[in-house]
């Protein structure tokens, strides 16, 4: 569609009414009570993790009649009594041979002082009440057999009914079928189970920015991710995912597809077009369906504050934020306990764990607030380290391992302060490695190769300072950094503090960088392009974040001057080159292999020196150990030199 007139683009209308979540909540189960939508009958084959209806009780005993588990021989017990190796019992064999699958005959049957030979499985013969294992006897002849060791009645035995009983309860109603449950079933002799229908989920993208994956990206778009992640959430808590695409900012078109939706699914999600700006539209094909239509439209939740709830032809409709992180939040808070009552399932639980926070997180005061985490071992327990990334960041829920609600009435979080971490999954695996600090290409190739020799490893970038500071606290094992000494002209080594070592990384080159084919800086020293820059009012710079070894590079080349660009501040260096790749900055600081890869012109200024920082107490850790081992591997090193990095 076409873009709307600028003054039209910054009028927004204000949300309705922004609610707290308890409100939110309230309003919305108050508008649509949810509830299982009906039994249907599933063959076994089909029933994997649907939702049993009605409970299971046993049709047979299993095992259906007394049988051997163990090959040996049929006996009574008392016939064994006293037999040892040196003295063992001789009993007659019958001629019949017990097999699986074989009804014991007459001739199976034991009476006193005689055995049949039976295998595992095999029902037991009248008479016996024992079986005496193959290892504890000796043949005697073609008629007999010797029992070197005495049995109990009962031994080796599966009584008919031992495992489940007929008319036992062995499944119930509300249990989610996985593979040993299809197993248990199968026993039972069941071939169809009644299971609650799943709710089918109608699934939209909106947005004119948006593509689905597989295509190609023009200028200013992104990948559909929502719609994905979406869809796996509603499959993980028991319903049936629909897709409707992505559906470009056209109101004819959305007004279709919601409808198409709602006549075909029973509930709908969008994402996209929650707020109220001029190119907003999810919320405005809600407000025209009949009562009672939209129940909430603002949330005083961050990240999710634009959650727009309704309820339309009796079927529950939300219109989640349309980035992933407040999607996802907003969507695991409001509609999965919603969405699992209609499947039939339980609500989730959430599994807690207690933790303390490094740094201080502030927080809006009126707002829950929900903050993404990592989590890893520290010297008093459990540390929960701030994701940092934002609502828009894909990797924020993907790589955390929970989160942390602050409340609304609160400013913030201090400084070793305890929390409790909802965990996102049901358990909780730390890493080996806990990496914490400047991040760089490389470093994902060396955690490659950790990965592939069994040790998994978590890395933080949070830069070179913060990095120290993590591993004075003993927060991390190791931290990346690169530091160059203003004094003493030298890397890393003048930051180590007590108790702290260096392993050597690798070299790697720092450099002004710009669009080629730009004249004011092709062909120029580091000292003219720097000068040209500076000159320039229309020259923009990108900076680089605070605690950045490449933001003192950028420090000491700009001194006091603050340039036009310089509060734009990425913490990374594909974020620099992206920025001038696409022309929204002209000239900044980064390495040269993120130069290469986005095509862009380099003046070397430093060949710097990232090396890892190993904290205090770690340096004997085998994980560290090994990290040291694959950094002077030869293949490794191959690998880091075809990246652009040289040894160490």
């Amino acid at each position: 569609m076409n873009a709307p007139a600028p003054a039209s683009s910054a009028r927004q209308d204000q949300f309705l009414e922004v609610v707290s979540k308890e409100e939110a909540i309230r309003r919305f189960r108050a508008a649509y009570e949810p509830r299982p939508l009906g039994v249907e009958q599933v063959p076994l084959a089909a029933a994997l993790e649907r939702v049993l209806a009605v409970d299971v009780r046993a049709p047979v005993d299993v095992p259906p009649f007394d049988r051997s588990v163990v090959d040996g021989f049929a006996v009574i017990a008392t016939d064994t009594v006293g037999a040892t190796e040196t003295n063992p019992k001789r009993l007659r064999l019958n001629s019949t041979v017990l097999a699986c699958g074989i009804p014991p005959d007459e001739g199976a049957a034991v009476t006193a002082g005689t055995a049949t030979v039976i295998a595992t499985g095999a029902a037991l013969p009248r008479g016996a009440d024992a079986v005496a294992m193959v290892e504890w006897t000796d043949p005697a002849g073609t008629d007999a057999v010797e029992v070197r060791k005495a049995v109990a009645a009962g031994a080796s035995i599966a009584f008919a009914g031992s495992d489940i009983a007929r008319g036992e309860t062995v499944l119930r109603r509300g249990t989610r079928l996985g593979s040993r449950e299809i197993g248990l079933l199968a026993a039972c002799g069941v071939a169809e189970v009644s299971v609650w229908r799943r709710p089918k989920v109608g699934v939209i993208s909106t947005g004119d920015e948006l593509v689905a994956p597989g295509g190609s990206l023009p200028p200013a778009a992104i990948y559909d991710s929502n719609s994905a992640v979406v869809a796996a959430t509603v499959a993980e808590n028991g319903g049936e995912p629909l897709s409707f695409g992505v559906i470009r900012d056209d109101m004819p078109k959305l007004v279709a597809a919601v409808h198409a939706a709602v006549a075909a699914c029973d509930m709908v999600i969008l994402s996209g077009g929650t707020s109220k700006g001029a190119g907003d539209l999810s919320h405005r094909v809600l407000a025209d369906f009949g009562p009672p239509g939209i129940v909430v439209h603002g949330v005083a939740l961050k990240p999710g504050k634009p959650l727009c709830l309704a309820v339309a032809q009796g079927k529950p409709i939300a219109v989640l934020p349309g980035f992933p992180t407040s999607a996802i939040f907003t969507f695991r808070t409001f509609l999965v306990p919603v969405l699992r009552q209609m499947a039939g399932l339980p609500p989730s639980s959430d599994a807690l764990v207690d933790a303390t926070v490094p740094i201080r997180l502030p927080s809006e005061i009126g707002r829950t607030e929900f903050v993404m985490v990592s989590l890893a071992r520290g010297a008093g327990g459990l540390i929960a380290f701030p994701t940092a990334k934002g609502s828009g960041a894909v990797t924020s829920f993907a790589q955390a391992d929970g989160f942390l609600e602050v409340e609304a009435l609160s400013d913030g979080v201090a400084p070793g302060s305890p929390v409790r971490v909802h965990l996102i999954r049901s358990t909780l695996a730390l890493p080996d490695l806990v990496i914490i600090g400047s991040h760089c290409i490389g470093l994902d190739a060396v955690v490659g190769r950790l990965a592939d020799l069994g040790v998994s490893a978590r890395t933080l970038a949070v830069g070179s300072l913060g990095g120290l500071a993590a591993a004075k606290r003993g927060e991390c094992d190791l931290a990346p950094i690169h530091l160059l000494h203003a004094d003493s002209g030298t890397y890393n080594t003048p930051y180590l503090a007590e108790g702290m070592s260096l392993i050597p990384g690798w070299r790697r080159l720092q450099g002004f960088v710009f669009r080629k084919g730009d004249a004011r800086f092709e062909g120029r020293s580091l000292d003219e392009a720097v000068q040209i820059a500076l000159a320039d009012l229309s020259c923009i710079m990108v900076n680089r974040n605070p605690g950045a070894g490449t933001r003192v590079i950028l420090d000491r080349l700009l001194g006091s001057a603050r340039p036009s660009g310089w509060h734009n501040q990425p913490r990374s260096h594909n974020a620099v080159a992206a920025a001038i790749a696409q022309g929204r900055a002209d000239w900044g600081v980064t390495i040269a292999t993120a130069a290469r890869d986005y095509g862009l012109g380099f003046i070397p200024i430093a060949d710097e020196h990232y090396d890892f920082v190993v904290a205090p107490g770690r340096s004997d850790a085998p994980s560290v150990r090994l990290l040291a081992a694959t950094l002077a591997d030869r293949d490794m090193r191959a690998i880091l030199s075809e990246m652009g990095f040289a040894p160490a």
